[in-house]
């Protein structure tokens, strides 16, 4: 490097530290929107994924179980399911 190098990078030094500083407070802030995206994500993948794990447990409920009517019980959830769609509280299950 020469002497005419060093006098233009001396001035230019604290605004390229500057950018720097700029840039590397975007890319914290850029990580940071991702993880919590992220986050988000899985626990939205969880709840789906403790649904789904419920409604497999009925199903398994229902054909294990002889004791129950199936047609009943099919419908029987069908209301319940479409009750918490609707926000409507779910109606007392069938036991025989």
């Amino acid at each position: 490097m020469g002497p005419e190098i060093l006098t233009l990078l001396i001035p230019l030094a604290p605004f390229m530290l500057g950018g720097l500083f700029i840039w590397t407070k975007h890319k914290q802030k850029e990580l940071q929107m991702t993880s919590e995206l992220s986050a988000e994500k899985a626990a939205q993948y969880a709840q789906h994924t403790a649904q789904l794990e419920e409604r497999v447990r009925v199903l398994e409920r229902i054909v294990t179980d002889r004791g129950y009517d199936l047609a009943s019980q099919i419908e029987a959830l069908r209301h319940e399911d479409s009750d918490k769609r609707l926000g409507a509280p779910a109606p007392d299950k069938i036991v025989n």
